[in-house]
């Protein structure tokens, strides 16, 4: 009597698998390439479509190129650490509330005879303790992390208010200033030196999911929360650090805030996390977990604040761009989603 052999999928051929991994990472690349394309039609079409070579350079300026830059680094800093969130299956909503309460931390800090490094670093400590809060209350109460962070928008922007006096509270950022300048003071900079500072951060924490027990750990949680669990992986814990590393990255943010705005206030940044979700997706992370790329995160990053550039400068109003970005979230998690059944179909 002979039994039958259960069908076994053959694996993927390697340049297959070459060719996969080579699109996952030139897909929000691309994404970016539309867009820039899109706005320059439009214009485009805004000024007759004339061939004069003046106009043509004139539409996209050396200052727009740097103002994207310094838009890219507030939002593209928060998300460096919302892509670690998201890898391991969370999701912080809180981010646009916590940037504003750092942001006031470091004005009232300074405001009060500290020292600029000092009151940064109480800042991007503070970012630190939203974290924790967020994390302890996803672990210990078992709350999902979209209504716990739903509910921790609501408080931090309270405690920013009420820290604030509600209202802003200014102070003198000193060589926070020059940090986020559009022109550097160093012209073979490019860009301002807070943007190089968000580069080398995101270098590390590229390196450091994939390299560090953190990193693996939290991919791991992400992927298959019970199997990382049967596998030794402490839950509870790892997930309180990805939120503490992404609060100190959120924190950064609100310190780069308050030296391009040179006052912290309370009101500011609403909606931020919009934003910093959508130029994670964008970059090739899942909500679902498992997966996400800070690289990508960045370029989805660019390509928020080149949107949000370029409507500026065609006289949009902001609701125009809310709603772009709300559909630019839709579209992403759609294509996600999409992306998962079809290799679950294999």
């Amino acid at each position: 009597m002979t039994g039958t052999r259960p069908i076994v999928n053959p694996p993927a051929p390697a340049h297959h698998r070459a060719f996969t991994h080579a699109a996952a990472l030139l897909r929000p690349f691309i994404a970016l390439i539309v867009v820039v394309l899109v706005f320059f039609f439009i214009q485009w079409h805004k000024l007759g479509y004339t061939t004069d070579p003046d106009t043509l350079v004139a539409m996209v300026t050396l200052m727009d190129l740097r103002t994207v830059a310094i838009q890219t680094m507030i939002v593209g800093t928060a998300a460096i650490g919302m892509t670690l969130v998201i890898a391991s299956g969370g999701l912080d909503l809180s981010v646009g509330s916590a940037v504003a309460l750092c942001s006031v931390v470091a004005a009232l800090a300074i405001k009060d005879g500290w020292p600029i490094a000092l009151a940064s670093a109480a800042a991007v400590l503070a970012g630190a303790a939203c974290g924790l809060y967020n994390g302890v209350l996803v672990t210990v109460l078992r709350i999902p992390p979209f209504i716990v962070t739903l509910g921790t928008l609501g408080l931090f922007r309270g405690i920013a208010k009420w820290i604030a006096g509600s209202g802003p509270v200014s102070a003198d950022p000193g060589w926070l200033a020059e940090l986020v300048s559009p022109i550097p003071k160093w012209q073979w900079s490019v860009v301002a030196p807070g943007v190089w500072l968000m580069l080398a951060l995101a270098l590390l924490m590229a390196l450091g999911i994939r390299r560090t027990v953190l990193g693996r750990h939290a991919i791991a949680i992400g992927s298959n929360e019970t199997a990382a669990r049967y596998a030794g992986v402490n839950i509870a814990r790892t997930k309180i650090a990805v939120y503490v590393v992404a609060g100190l990255f959120v924190g950064l943010a609100g310190v780069l805030q308050f030296g391009r705005l040179t006052q912290g206030d309370p009101t500011i940044r609403v909606g931020l996390e919009l934003d910093v979700i959508a130029a994670v997706v964008i970059g090739g992370a899942s909500l679902n977990g498992g997966r996400g790329s800070v690289l990508g995160a960045l370029v989805g990053a660019c390509m928020m604040a080149y949107m949000k550039n370029r409507c500026v400068r065609l006289g949009w109003p902001s609701f125009v761009q809310e709603m772009i970005v709300g559909h630019i979230i839709i579209i992403a998690v759609a294509v996600d989603l999409w992306r998962q059944r079809r290799s679950a179909s294999r």
